[in-house]
């Protein structure tokens, strides 16, 4: 099966992680688009788009919430050896990034 098998699997835990997380927090779920990039042998790159409001309520007061929600992922990609980073954009700013990388 080679490396890829054990990355696959932690890219699966944390995906559903994220994914179970965020539903309970937002109000839309509906809206949510989850984005997954390997970076590196080694390093995810997790991107949630989300509404606008709902950026907000995920983000939480302080940036406590989403501070959180990293903490575990960093934790459970750490036992793995793999880096991993969190952005949460709203679609409007997604949209941005997109046409200025065009």
């Amino acid at each position: 099966m080679g490396k890829t098998a054990p990355m696959q699997v932690m890219t699966d835990r944390l995906r559903n992680f994220l994914q179970f997380v965020a539903v309970k927090i937002i109000d839309d779920p509906t809206k949510a688009q989850l984005k997954v990039a390997v970076l590196a042998p080694k390093k995810l790159r997790f991107k949630l788009i989300l509404a606008k409001e709902d950026v907000a309520m995920l983000i939480g007061r302080n940036g406590f919430t989403v501070s959180a929600i990293r903490s575990v992922m960093k934790a459970a990609a750490d036992k793995e050896g793999v880096q991993v980073t969190l952005q949460i954009h709203s679609h409007e700013e997604e949209a941005e990034f997109l046409s200025r990388q065009a």
